[in-house]
């Protein structure tokens, strides 16, 4: 990220650069993930807790950020650039080093039900329909219907998901390809929010940007603890995982749909800016605080 912050600053590259790192993000690495991951999940009810925190966390962060939108009268543009870029955690390219690190290898397989069929999905379907409802771009049912279903990381998911029914896989070869690919999201995707930060101390974003951190650190996973704990009584490792899972920082795709589309784009790249540092911190609260379940 500051890598990218300092490239901004150099000639040799052209303003609109991370324009061309956000599309290989979405063209070429989320598919990949998708072929790599999905393939290999075992379908069983384990999956329920994990994969209530992306798709329960979006329909929150919806819900949350159109009542504030109504009572202060926010542009359809903010308030969709909150409820995508506050409504989807890191759950992978922070979560699983986050998980491994805490839990051992074993909670991965948890961490990848949380972002495979949860985060990702969500990302490829309900946060494109929020992006072109709320962008300025035409929001004609069969347009939406279009641009969910030739959005590339969702092609990638709907053949990675048959795959997975005829219980089939790729290669060796290609699974490496797919893997490595796959990897490339972070670094890339960092870089581009780096390229587009901006620390402007007179910005009106500030108090959103508060305001999204809030909800995606402390309301969101509070939310879960509330509902998985104290009203679902469960415990264990997988509740564990799901909920540390679920105070994540704001996802880095998330934010480059939002860019792309033209939802307050300083905002969104703000959110991730600050939202990831931040978050490890936010994140030890948590941890002591799951130590009692």
């Amino acid at each position: 990220m500051l890598l990218g912050f300092l490239l901004k600053r150099n000639k040799d590259f052209p303003s609109l650069s991370f324009k061309t790192l956000n599309q290989f993000v979405i063209y070429i690495s989320l598919p990949a993930v998708a072929l790599y991951y999905i393939p290999k999940l075992e379908i069983s009810s384990k999956l329920l807790f994990p994969l209530g925190i992306a798709w329960l966390g979006f329909a929150l962060s919806y819900l949350f950020f159109t009542a504030f939108s109504k009572i202060f009268g926010w542009s359809k543009k903010l308030t969709g650039c909150l409820i995508i870029v506050a409504g989807l955690g890191n759950t992978s390219f922070v979560g699983f080093p986050v998980i491994e690190a805490v839990y051992g290898k074993e909670a991965l397989e948890t961490a990848v039900i949380v972002d495979q069929p949860g985060s990702f999905v969500v990302v490829s379907t309900l946060a494109i329909l929020i992006a072109t409802m709320y962008s300025r771009s035409t929001t004609s049912s069969s347009a939406i219907f279009k641009k969910i279903v030739f959005f590339p990381p969702f092609v990638a998911f709907v053949m990675a998901c048959f795959l997975n029914v005829q219980q089939l896989d790729f290669t060796e070869a290609l699974q490496s390809v797919f893997q490595r690919l796959g990897s490339t999201v972070t670094p890339i995707a960092l870089v581009s929010v780096g390229m587009q930060l901006e620390f402007d101390s007179k910005s009106k974003h500030w108090k959103f940007l508060t305001l999204g951190l809030f909800f995606k650190l402390f309301v969101t996973p509070a939310f879960f603890y509330l509902l998985y704990v104290v009203i679902l009584k469960g415990h264990g490792l997988e509740v564990q995982v799901s909920l540390l899972e679920s105070a994540m920082a704001p996802m880095i795709t998330g934010a480059i749909v939002a860019a792309n589309y033209g939802l307050k784009p300083k905002l969104a790249n703000m959110m991730i800016g600050f939202g990831i540092p931040l978050s490890f911190l936010t994140l030890i609260f948590w941890y002591f605080i799951l130590k009692f379940i």
